[in-house]
């Protein structure tokens, strides 16, 4: 740890014990002005994912690494660090990226930003679910094309979201969010988690809790995906449980792409036995399946569900303030504990 007197004022310079900071992506440049100035730090202002090389010289010479979703983690990497690392603050929420197991081995904590995503990502997946049911990426695409010929009473014919049946996979934070949001345009919400609501919040979201996640499958209309991205979780809506789902069923997945059995999903669309899907997390990012790209009941979206400017400035502020209680001798609020591994 090293010996680090946190100035007075959360904006005042650092002092030069300030720990030795490195940042793998470039953020908002407020945020990674401030870092500079609080902390000795070096930032990616090339926005370009670091070689393993880099990153293996960067974690061999810092106290703090703040690395993004798009950074692999590994146990290889947290080996090959210097015994100064001794913290890596995550800029996100999920650390699927990260071997939590290797980092808690070399004593090294590991911090996440829970929360500053929330509405964000809850907006973004409602606008999914308006999407694909109501067919607005295609319609939006067949204007564009000039071969729209006017109005027709069946003309892109889609399906009213009201009166639906919603089903939530994970009812964390995102979870209730979406769920509030599902109420208002009339949707019923049915969920699935490891561990039930209190009754009054579950009388709040007019939710209703399966114990079960196969049999919500079989029930539900709309199914949107926000679990975390774990050893439970990773292919967690496989082939049999795409199954169960009924042909009308849309899929909405704005969490990770390891959730879902990405080949299963696309056979069903193309089988029609999937309704459509609003994908905002892929499998493999960037690299899309060419067979999802051909099919025209699929809303693509290239991760975008936190991508807004007050989300990127909460996240950033979130790990300075991780990386300030750490420097200061305090558990960070954020630490990730062992329900992720």
């Amino acid at each position: 740890m090293p010996d680090t007197t946190q100035p007075s004022s959360p904006d005042a310079p650092r002092s030069k014990a300030a720990p030795k900071v490195f940042v793998t992506r470039e953020l908002t440049d407020a945020v990674m002005d401030r870092m500079e100035m609080l902390f000795d730090t070096t930032n990616n202002r090339t926005d370009a994912v670091l070689p393993p090389d880099e990153m293996r010289a960067a974690v061999q010479d810092c106290d703090v690494l703040v690395p993004t979703v798009t950074d692999d983690i590994d146990a290889a990497l947290i080996e090959a660090a210097g015994p100064r690392l001794k913290l890596i603050a995550n800029y996100g929420a999920g650390v699927n990226h990260i071997d939590l197991k290797a980092a808690r081995a070399r004593g090294i904590i590991v911090t996440n930003t829970p929360g500053v995503l929330t509405e964000d990502t809850a907006d973004m997946t409602m606008a999914l679910i308006l999407s694909v049911p109501r067919r607005l990426a295609e319609g939006e695409k067949l204007v564009r094309s000039g071969q729209w010929t006017g109005w027709s009473p069946g003309g892109m014919l889609g399906h009213r979201i009201g009166g639906k049946a919603l089903g939530i996979i994970g009812m964390g934070r995102i979870g209730q969010a979406v769920a509030l949001r599902a109420r208002a345009f009339g949707l019923s919400v049915h969920y699935h988690n490891r561990h039930r609501l209190p009754a009054v919040l579950e009388g709040q979201l007019a939710a209703t809790w399966h114990a079960d996640l196969d049999e919500m499958l079989a029930a539900i209309d709309i199914l949107t995906i926000h679990t975390p991205l774990n050893a439970d979780s990773r292919g967690l809506i496989d082939a049999r449980r795409i199954g169960l789902l009924r042909p009308h069923v849309y899929l909405i997945n704005a969490a990770r792409g390891g959730i879902v059995d990405e080949d299963a999903m696309t056979a069903a669309l193309e089988e029609g036995k999937l309704a459509g899907a609003g994908l905002d997390v892929w499998k493999h990012e960037p690299r899309i399946d060419p067979r999802l790209l051909a099919l025209p009941n699929v809303v693509m979206l290239p991760h975008m569900g936190s991508a807004t400017f007050e989300g990127r400035m909460a996240t950033g502020d979130r790990v300075i303030q991780n990386i300030r209680m750490w420097a200061d001798g305090h558990r960070p609020q954020d630490q990730v504990l062992e329900g992720w591994a």
